[in-house]
């Protein structure tokens, strides 16, 4: 095995892969966590500190609100409150709020989301612009880190998410990150015991569900048939409340905008820099449309079939968890670096699963690529114009399916033994 040798340790029952190469202290430790944890929290605190001291009247270089695309949230919110929620869709309409809001801003923001988000979003235009910003991301972050906090109560743990990349693109975007990673941590914590529960939380993944495709997968796999029907349940009458609420042509409005939301997608209007996946990763090397989403149609039914199998096989819920949140980012072409925020979540179940059973040649690494991968997508793009992140994600599947391997092998061993 190339040098490498696998130890199988028995501890009061309990099975342990040690996985060493020479032998000796790691250099990722518990203490080099929190030390480069709090070195990034810094770095980050002191970029948003000059991005605000270099910004006038609330608008940043470049024409960018701050908080730019919370900007398209509180514009929308408005347009819902003075009954006119379909003309969101419109961006010259949304743009002439947006300035209402910031009226410096130069970039014009648009607006796709379903009728659902609508209500997450519509107490929100009752507020002045950053008022509405901060209660926004505050909130969403603090529900964020109390389903963190279920996954892995540590100090280090804290420290590693301050210090996260994700946390603090979603936090400079506005955007939806934590309320989305939040439902899903959530839903998948509560699976195993609270099966309704799970469902519910799943179904209201409606404001974005892109993010929720994965879910009926695993839930299939596992035949979570109570699951799934509280997920259908939820999702129907949380889109019919928002129909309600809002008219059906907001409902025509929000279907029609999905193909402006393609043509921005293939044509480069929406920044492939940003989004890591394969499509954009083949348009960024100059493949033509159709070949881009046959590549990510591939990833797609590869990503979906790691999910079905490690639900189906293995009962580690870690391990299940984690391959649930990567193969997400494996299976949608419209998802940003922002969204990398569930990555957290990933880490998290992956660090418990090497804590409890000892890790494996190369996962540490990964989790730290994992870890600085929303940060450093668009810089690798501007260096080697190369989308890494689906690079990333798709080694970080094949690892998952090697330590279900692995482990299925040691506890093979030591049940004939």
């Amino acid at each position: 095995m190339g040098g490498r040798s696998i130890h199988i340790v028995c501890e009061a029952g309990k099975v342990r892969m040690d996985g060493q190469s020479g032998g000796g202290r790691h250099w990722l430790d518990r203490g080099t966590v929190v030390g480069y944890s709090r070195i990034a929290c810094g770095f980050f605190v002191a970029l948003a500190v000059g991005l605000v001291a270099v910004s006038r009247q609330g608008v940043a270089p470049g024409g960018k609100p701050l908080g730019y695309d919370f900007v398209t949230f509180w514009a929308a919110a408005k347009l819902a409150l003075t009954g006119h929620a379909a003309e969101a869709y419109c961006v010259p309409r949304l743009f002439a709020i947006e300035r209402m809001a910031v009226p410096g801003i130069s970039q014009e923001f648009a607006w796709f989301y379903p009728p659902p988000f609508f209500l997450v979003v519509l107490p929100l235009g009752l507020l002045p612009y950053f008022a509405a910003y901060f209660t926004f991301v505050l909130t969403t972050l603090a529900g964020f880190v109390v389903v963190l906090r279920r996954v892995v109560r540590d100090r280090a743990a804290m420290w590693c998410l301050a210090g996260f990349s994700g946390l603090w693109i979603n936090l400079a975007h506005g955007q939806n990150g934590f309320l989305t990673a939040g439902l899903a941590g959530a839903a998948i914590l509560s699976l195993e015991r609270r099966p309704a529960l799970a469902g519910v939380l799943i179904g209201l993944l409606a404001v974005k569900p892109q993010l929720a495709v994965l879910f009926p997968v695993a839930l299939l796999a596992l035949g979570a048939w109570r699951t799934l029907a509280w997920a259908a349940v939820t999702a129907t009458a949380f889109l019919a409340a928002g129909i309600e609420v809002l008219g059906v042509a907001t409902l025509r409005a929000s279907l029609a905008s999905l193909t402006d939301a393609r043509m921005y997608l293939e044509n480069g209007n929406l920044p492939w820099e940003k989004m890591p996946t394969l499509f954009a990763m083949m348009r960024l090397l100059g493949a033509p449309v159709a070949v881009a989403y046959a590549v990510h149609a591939t990833g797609a039914v590869l990503a979906a079939g790691v999910v079905w199998w490690v639900w189906r096989r293995s009962g580690d819920w870690p391990m299940r968890a984690a391959s649930l949140v990567v193969g997400t980012f494996c299976v949608s072409p419209y998802v940003f670096d922002y969204d990398l925020v569930w990555l957290a979540l990933a880490i998290a179940w992956m660090g418990l699963a090497g804590v409890r059973d000892g890790w494996l040649r190369g996962e540490r690494e990964l989790l730290v690529a994992a870890w600085l991968l929303p940060f450093l997508i668009p810089l690798a793009v501007k260096v080697t114009h190369v989308q890494v992140g689906p690079v990333v994600l798709g080694v970080w599947l094949w690892m998952i399916m090697r330590r279900h391997v692995r482990t299925s092998r040691v506890e093979s061993l030591q049940f004939s033994s």
